[in-house]
């Protein structure tokens, strides 16, 4: 069950702009979109009158946090008790709420005041009662950006409040906020608005405005909006100004595409195809099409590597979880071409792109730089150069040469020149396996990533410059992102660390655990434990240690 049951009537809502966003905000729960059960447990925990001290409203931005806040502080304080908040006649809390001038619902933004003193005049402005109303509420807009001596002056009043008074948090970034605060609020977390919720909504709007779309459009503003009902209305507001003129025209998705800086993933497909086929010529040609229509090359480079983890992935994925972007045809062509493809080719791939995305911050012209990317990889694929005979030209760096001076130096200048050459041979590390991966953790001293190595990493696959790894509860959430920056800081060199489905090999704690058990079991089978036992009795054997090598 989905809730859309907007009221479109325009008393019903904000008309005080005419910006799409804000004219179309909700007003009431029942204007809501996509947050059913969010929607259905806060109005019976308030017809039940259960509601907590302190909720947590979390979720990407223009999802609705803001708005939820407003319409609960409504709830709360209507003074006709309705489920929907004065559907008909506002009441005098209502309509204030609504308006931002209600003298006992305060909204705060954490952005701008973040320090302790803005926290303290809050908390002794909640020593007084409501004067109006049945509650009084604190409205904190992006509460993760309070500082630290905020959130602890925040505590004890969150910890102990008087009945009157109800905070209403939200956020974008829940993990900045410390566990003692969140332990002490009703959490809710907003989700992104389906694709097919966020059409029909869009659909609605557009017929209202007279705003000529079709379903492309729409979906290519579902896509890009990712989720975000705001984001979508302001790109529905861009498509309305060619509509400004007042004709009933429809915009057509290559003019949606142009107007948003869009581009078809069929471009990005076709050119990764002829790369393949050796076409020089027509991937050049492509690629400029692209380029004329306004595209930055950094947006370019970010379809080419989605496409690309496409091609890789390939089997791993369902129909469903590619980009919504993809047309039937775009699936069936990723299809077609990685059945005749290698993953080391693709892995090889992904690496140069990424590369070409570091060096394209340092140049003047990001297009040349493009452009000489993609020769470079159809140069690789027509002499089918192997991976390992890249390491010349990896991170697009070229190796100064040597110059003999003729020049007696000093023994302390010798010193120093070993010490630098001994730290280059340090941070140019070659690692054959998983296990060399980990003996380098323990001497570099990265115990942490070593323990996470060794305890929470089910091993797939393991090769130069690739790394896969099994799903693991347990991981650290920015374990991936830690690796990767260890492995190029060591081997100067940008590795692939993917997170997988599939079942991978028992941890490396795990597999030692088994060991030493079967080691004590064979051990307590030799005359030597007999022996021992007979003469302690109470003795327990605990480990068993090779020392051939002391």
């Amino acid at each position: 069950m989905s809730i859309f049951q907007v009221d479109w009537s325009p008393k019903k809502m904000s008309n005080n702009s005419k910006v799409l966003a804000l004219k179309y905000r909700p007003q009431v729960f029942r204007d809501l979109i996509g947050q059913d059960i969010i929607v259905e447990t806060i109005e019976k925990s308030i017809s039940q009158n259960k509601t907590p001290n302190a909720f947590l409203f979390t979720g990407i931005r223009g999802v609705g946090k803001t708005t939820i806040a407003r319409i609960l502080a409504k709830s709360l304080n209507c003074e006709n008790s309705e489920k929907n908040n004065c559907l008909n006649n506002k009441c005098n809390n209502c309509d204030e709420i609504s308006d931002s001038r209600h003298i006992d619902v305060l909204e705060m933004d954490a952005a701008s005041k973040t320090g302790v003193d803005d926290v303290r005049d809050l908390i002794e402005f909640s020593r007084y009662g409501p004067t109006s109303s049945k509650f009084k509420i604190f409205i904190i807009d992006e509460v993760h950006m309070l500082s630290k001596q905020a959130f602890n002056a925040l505590l004890k009043t969150l910890e102990e409040p008087p009945d009157y008074l109800k905070f209403i948090f939200a956020t974008t970034e829940v993990n900045k906020i410390p566990v003692t605060v969140l332990s002490r609020c009703q959490r809710f977390d907003l989700s992104r608005i389906k694709s097919e919720e966020l059409n029909e909504f869009l659909s609605k709007v557009a017929e209202m405005e007279k705003i000529g779309v079709n379903k492309d459009v729409l979906n290519l503003i579902s896509k890009i909006s990712e989720g975000s009902v705001r984001d979508a209305l302001s790109l529905l507001d861009r498509i309305s100004l060619t509509n400004s003129d007042n004709q009933k025209r429809t915009v057509s998705l290559e003019s949606a595409q142009e107007i948003f800086g869009y581009f078809d993933k069929e471009f990005t497909i076709s050119i990764i195809e002829k790369i393949f086929d050796g076409d020089e010529n027509k991937t050049l040609d492509l690629y400029r099409q692209i380029y004329q229509k306004g595209i930055e090359p950094k947006i370019f480079l970010n379809s080419f590597l989605e496409i690309i983890y496409y091609l890789k992935n390939f089997n791993n994925l369902k129909r469903v979880s590619f980009s919504t972007d993809l047309t039937e045809d775009n699936f069936k062509k990723i299809k077609e071409i990685s059945e005749r493809l290698d993953a080391n080719t693709l892995l090889l791939f992904w690496q140069f792109t990424i590369e070409i995305m570091d060096e394209i911050n340092i140049v003047n012209d990001q297009n040349l730089s493009v452009e000489m990317f993609l020769i470079r990889l159809l140069y690789l694929k027509h002499n089918q150069i192997k991976t390992d005979d890249i390491a010349p030209i990896q991170n697009n760096k070229i190796e100064k040469k040597k110059v003999p001076v003729n020049q007696l130096k000093s023994s302390s200048q010798e010193k120093q020149n070993k010490i630098l050459d001994e730290q280059k041979s340090i941070n140019n590390i070659e690692i054959k396996s998983f296990k060399e991966l980990i003996d380098i953790c323990n001497l570099k001293k990265e115990l942490e990533l070593k323990y996470e190595l060794e305890t929470n990493v089910n091993l797939i696959n393991f090769k130069n410059g690739y790394i896969e790894i099994s799903f693991n509860e347990n991981l650290k959430k920015d374990f991936v992102k830690i690796l990767s920056s260890k492995l190029y800081e060591w081997t100067n060199t940008r590795w692939i660390n993917s997170l997988s489905q599939n079942k991978g090999q028992v941890t490396i704690r795990k597999t030692s655990e088994v060991e030493k058990k079967n080691n004590l079991k064979d051990f307590e089978r030799t005359e030597t434990f007999n022996n021992i036992k007979n003469s302690f009795p109470d003795a327990e054997l605990i480990d068993v240690k090779d020392n051939k090598d002391d």
